[in-house]
């Protein structure tokens, strides 16, 4: 029987950064990662969708295992069957055994595929995390011509952009009013939208799959709610993800709302020495404390990070997830950190705006300046920002991350207003109308 200090089951984002944390902080200690993967198989989970258009290999997503070695973190390949909560020991598939101390469980969580007939023909494919599987995706899409995509978040359209660049004619169905409409508001979801027509993506909204039509076992087309068909040789379900539990359920642990592993502000289950962190892991929304179905790499690192370091003493806290989320759309970035105004709607705040639009580089005539539109929310009575909104180019990104530190610290307008920032002309928005700052000085004056 093998045993070790810290087990981790799982070995993508967030069970990588549990181990590296919990190397750093204690440095004696004997860390085991368990995971099906074999070596050099992990993918990075947001770069998915980039196999397809812009890498041209799953192998080409790589997270490197010398993250592991590197951090002397022991690899076992092999999946985990069970967990003897008692005996404080881990039984695989191949008839293992490892003992443990604490164990972390990032079991993450698996593609969602909408019960609809004619989901098990030919040519349904999904997100799933898995090098052949995903390299028979890219074969497949070399031999079709018309690609359906069921579902128009964050990873229906970033796969629609990225299939597109193949040549193919791609057609997004989505049951809501808009594309993302669960993370914007509805001039950022039009602009979206906007883009995704000018590359020549059809986007069906207010439309839902009805059956994925056959013939000879192979998928000919899709039907929808009301009758009309879409010719499609491949489908793709693009719809989200569900939390992989199941181990956690036959070890008896406590399950959240959301169909998460339930874990404290430490990271704990209702069994202490057990952790889960990541997509598999219940969150808590930072505004109102309140069940959150946020699952993001970003979230899972930040999770990791804080289960790796209270394995041996609770030192740091998960005050619940703020959601800072980027994406492009050719050359349109779009991100968001915090509440949106319908979010903050749906929240109950009573809240103020503040809204500008300038260029992203100064001054505007340099070479590959874009509009960067900003809106930011504060709450009325505390002026505390809960917030933002950004399109533009390549820099929303980086621009969201600052909007989630603001966030994080709970600041006010006018703490926004004062705050010190560096600028240039080729990488940021002039210092005289800065967006962050303008919009939060628009905000106070209403």
């Amino acid at each position: 029987m093998e045993s070790a200090d810290v087990v981790i089951v799982g070995g993508s984002a967030a069970g990588i950064v549990a181990g590296m944390t919990a190397r750093r902080h204690y440095k004696d200690a004997k860390i085991t990662v368990v995971r099906k993967e074999k070596e050099g198989q992990v993918l990075v989970p947001c770069g998915l969708p980039y196999i397809f258009g812009t890498l041209g290999a799953a192998e080409k997503n790589i997270m490197p295992d010398a993250l592991l070695s590197n951090n002397k973190i022991d690899l076992v390949v092999d999946e985990a069957a069970s967990i003897d909560r008692k005996a404080k020991k881990v039984a695989t598939a191949s008839g293992k055994f490892i003992e443990y101390e604490k164990l972390i469980l990032a079991t993450g969580a698996v593609p969602i595929i909408i019960p609809i007939p004619g989901k098990d023909l030919e040519n349904v494919f999904c997100a799933t995390k898995d090098v052949a599987y995903l390299n028979g995706l890219l074969k497949k899409l070399a031999e079709v011509k018309d690609v359906v995509i069921i579902g128009g978040g964050f990873i229906g359209l970033e796969f629609a952009d990225e299939f597109k660049k193949k040549g193919l004619n791609v057609t997004v169905v989505e049951m809501l009013p808009h594309c993302l409409q669960l993370v914007f508001d509805e001039d950022f979801c039009a602009l979206a939208e906007n883009k995704l027509k000018e590359r020549g993506i059809n986007v069906k909204t207010n439309a839902q799959a009805e059956e994925i039509l056959g013939k000879d076992g192979k998928v000919r087309g899709i039907r929808l709610k009301g009758g009309e068909e879409l010719k499609a040789d491949l489908v793709f379900f693009g719809v989200g993800v569900r939390p992989d539990t199941e181990l956690a359920q036959k070890a008896d642990l406590k399950i959240g709302e959301t169909r998460g592993i339930w874990v404290d502000e430490y990271g704990r289950t209702s069994e202490k020495d057990i952790f889960a962190i990541g997509d598999c892991a219940e969150k808590r929304s930072f505004f109102t404390k309140k069940p959150s179905a946020l699952r993001l790499a970003s979230i899972a690192g930040s999770e990791g990070r804080i289960a790796g370091a209270n394995l041996s003493g609770l030192r740091r806290k998960n005050e619940g997830v703020i959601g800072s989320f980027a994406t492009i759309i050719g050359d349109l970035g779009l991100g968001e950190a915090g509440l949106t105004e319908a979010g903050a709607r749906q929240a109950g705040f009573d809240f103020i705006i503040g809204e500008v639009t300038t260029p992203d580089k100064h001054p505007g005539s340099i070479p590959g300046a874009k509009d960067l539109k900003m809106r930011l929310v504060f709450e009325k009575a505390t002026h505390e920002i809960l917030g933002g909104q950004v399109s533009g180019g390549p820099t929303v990104g980086e621009v969201v991350n600052i909007l989630a530190c603001l966030i994080q610290n709970r600041m006010k307008a006018d703490e926004v207003v004062t705050f010190q920032y560096g600028t240039h002309p080729f990488l940021t928005p002039s210092p005289v109308p800065y967006p962050i700052v303008n919009a939060a000085e628009i905000a106070l004056t209403k």
